[in-house]
């Protein structure tokens, strides 16, 4: 129920005035002008009035206390409707007393707040429908608005209507349903519109995955492929490694021993000074015997010159001896010329030792001598001189022959020396030649090991090589194929059948450049791919979810559609029953009824949530508007402008209170709807207050003895000097007997 109004700077309310409405009749009484219709618009106003025409003013500067001489102005102008909400009028509200307030202010921005919260006028509208005080303003009928649901066209009639029946709470619930459901439609449309966009990269990335699964695959075969080979290549390498390491350590063992002892040989051969000292006796004897050869070689050719020389030397002496003079025959000249030839070659040989050759000269030159001193001496002391070179030369040739056979001598014995020489070489040799074949074996067995040293190293290289190529192997099956290619159980020993390796090796090749072919994991594109999956089943739920809660905001249109055709139905059956009984109250008989008209509503109200488009540039079908049928007694009317002027107004309040009756708001204020009235009527309209206000609070602005006379508490507004309005209370004993 309505419990106080509070107005601070509003009009002619300059200073702050409070209203207490305790009973369920209040009335405002005062004389014209001292602000008492200010009361009525501070309710408008605080209740969210939006025209400025219904409450007086052109702009909103116009509701806030201008100033006056004594007074000076406000910048702020606030209304403030208080409730009591025990009762839980306000259901959404859990509060006790609920205060609804708006300001305005000098720049033209206003403020709404409920129990001094800021909300926006929407919140007040939808707070106050839901207490049945609709934005109509049904509820308060100012001055010289008795007769405006008459005047009113039919939509607004209706909307008056429902808005009395509590309708607008359907209303709000189907706007906000409606615009739900359009928010949702919208949604739903740019969901289509992303799963529409993301389509075909879902496509693209979907062909990816598959790919990169065709990968995996190969991955998978490749991992399975290099446990077997990875396991198979290590044992064979470790096996291998091990067996060669074996292999070169016996054979350099084995060298090394025998390295060792061909070295003790060949210290030993290197300290052997006896056999040094035979070999040296050797070679000694050797030079010996070549030097008493050669020797005795120039003797023999000396003596053979003596022996020549000689021998010529006794033939010249025979011939001179049978001649005195020696004739120069042809055959001397021949033998001459055979000596010096003879003599010529001896000179000329190569191999002619110093000796022969001075030989061959001396004899030369004697026998030139003797040639010419022939033919130029005599006879006998030619053959004295010959005879003379005969002994000579015969005494040189046995000097040569003593020293021959002494030659000779020392030839057999250098030859002896030489024989005994080399027959000791020969016993001493004889001692070592068991070493010789012991150090020949060693040197065979040295240089066959040393090879074996050698090929169990390049066996060793070579498998380096191989454990080499295996790691490479492993870093690109890791890069590959991950850690799944090394989980397997080292072998203790290698399979014997290599070629199943070497097919396993060109296997496992052929399937890293299949997995490099194929582009690897991709995991950036299988996450891509799942976050888009992922994007469109959320966007597919999200749709699903949409539709169905655009189905179920177009089930509440419908129902909430059928709810207000029903509700609507109702009320209105309802308002005309007491509508008719009103009106027969009023008229002394008679009746009068709502009536339902369809009409064609053009497109002047843009806004209005009430018309459907059927088509751009075309009327919009509404809902069927509200005609009044009246029916006065001892009266033919054809039209409500047909009717007075007082008719009119009590067809008015009859058809207000009708209204109020059905579905009755908090409060009711009538603003001198009564001021047409006769004495008569006077007293039936303070009888149908008295009745009214026992549904509803009603708030009465009067000039009227009859109804002040109806109302609990009276409030007085005057105006003093200053232009300020001021408040009065009278107390219903008081304010009666002023009444009369």
């Amino acid at each position: 129920m309505l419990k106080r109004l509070e107005i601070v700077g509003f009009k002619s309310f300059a200073r702050k005035t409070l209203l207490d409405f305790s009973s369920a009749a209040t009335a405002i009484v005062g004389p014209n002008g001292s602000g008492k219709s200010n009361v009525a618009e501070a309710f408008r106003f605080a209740l969210g009035e939006q025209s400025m025409k219904s409450m007086r003013g052109k702009r909103s500067e116009d509701l806030i206390w201008s100033g006056s001489h004594t007074t000076q102005r406000s910048n702020r102008a606030s209304v403030a409707i208080v409730f009591d909400n025990r009762k839980r009028i306000f259901p959404k509200l859990d509060f006790e007393e609920v205060s609804v307030e708006r300001a305005v202010f000098r720049d033209g921005s206003s403020e709404y707040l409920i129990n001094g919260t800021k909300v926006r006028l929407r919140d007040i509208q939808e707070l106050l429908a839901s207490a049945n005080i609709g934005e109509t303003g049904h509820h308060i009928i100012s001055q010289g608005e008795a007769d405006r649901i008459l005047l009113a066209h039919p939509r607004e009639r209706r909307a008056m209507l429902e808005d009395a029946l509590g309708l607008k709470v359907f209303e709000f619930k189907k706007q906000e349903a409606q615009r739900k459901l359009e928010k949702t439609q919208d949604n739903v449309r740019e969901v289509e519109a992303l799963r529409r966009e993301i389509a075909p990269h879902i496509r693209f990335l979907q062909k990816q995955v598959e790919k990169i699964e065709r990968a995996e695959e190969l991955m998978r075969e490749l991992a399975t492929l290099a446990r077997t080979y990875l396991s198979v290549e290590e044992a064979y390498i470790a096996t291998e490694r091990a067996a060669a390491n074996e292999r070169r350590g016996a054979a350099n063992e084995r060298l090394t021993t025998a390295s060792a002892e061909l070295a003790a040989f060949d210290e030993r051969a290197t300290t052997d000074s006896e056999g040094m000292k035979r070999a040296e006796a050797i070679r000694q004897a050797e030079r010996e015997v070549d030097r008493i050869t050669s020797e005795r070689s120039a003797l023999g050719r000396e003596i053979g010159r003596v022996e020549g020389g000689l021998h010529e030397a006794k033939k010249r002496s025979a011939s001179v001896a049978r001649e005195p003079y020696v004739k120069v025959t042809r055959e001397d000249l021949s033998t001459l010329r055979e000596v010096v030839e003879e003599q010529s070659k001896i000179v000329e040989g190569e191999t002619v030792e110093p000796g022969a050759v001075r030989a061959a000269l001396l004899a030369l030159r004697a026998a030139v001598g003797a040639f010419f001193e022939r033919y130029a001496a005599p006879n006998d002391d030619f053959l004295a001189e010959e005879e003379h070179t005969v002994f000579k030369l015969e005494n040189e040739r046995v000097e040569l022959m003593k020293k021959d056979e002494e030659l000779e001598g020392a030839v057999e014995r250098a030859r002896s020396s030489l024989m005994k020489a080399r027959e000791a070489a020969l016993a001493h040799e004889e001692t070592g030649r068991e070493e010789k074949r012991r150090i020949l074996g060693l040197a065979e067995s040295k240089a066959r090991e040393e090879g074996s040293v050698v090929r169990e190293d390049g066996r060793l290289r070579e498998l380096q090589m191989l454990a080499d190529e295996l790691e490479r192997d492993r870093a690109e099956v890791l890069a590959l194929a991950g850690v799944a290619a090394f989980s397997y159980e080292p072998l203790e020993l290698a399979p014997e059948e290599r070629r199943a390796q070497e097919d396993r090796k060109r296997q496992l090749e052929r399937l890293k450049i299949r997995v490099e072919e194929a582009g690897g994991t991709g995991e950036d594109v299988r996450k891509e791919y799942t976050d888009a999956t992922e994007r469109e089943a959320f966007l597919m739920r999200e749709l699903e979810d949409l539709s169905k809660s655009a189905e179920g905001l177009a089930e509440l249109i419908r129902d909430l559609d059928d709810e207000l055709t029903k509700t609507f139905a109702e009320g209105l059956a309802k308002v005309n029953h007491s509508f008719g009984e009103y009106f027969a109250i009023m008229f002394g008989g008679g009746g009068a009824k709502l009536v339902l008209e369809e009409f064609d509503a053009v497109e002047e109200d843009e806004e209005s949530d009430e018309y459907e488009e059927e088509t751009a540039g075309k009327k919009k079908q509404g809902k069927p508007g509200i005609e009044i049928s009246v029916n006065l007694p001892k009266k033919r009317v054809q039209s409500l402008m047909q009717l007075s002027g007082g008719e009119r107004a009590l067809t008015s309040i009859a058809l207000i209170f009708a209204m109020s009756q059905v579905n009755p708001p908090p409060f009711l204020i009538l603003d001198e709807t009564d001021a047409a009235l006769d004495e008569a009527n006077s007293r039936r309209y303070g009888d149908m207050i008295e009745e009214l206000a026992k549904r509803s609070q009603l708030i009465v602005i009067s000039h009227n003895r009859e109804t002040m006379s109806r109302a609990g508490i009276l409030y007085g507004v005057t105006m003093g000097a200053d232009g300020v309005s001021k408040l009065l209370s009278v107390k219903f004993e008081e304010a009666a007997a002023v009444a009369k």
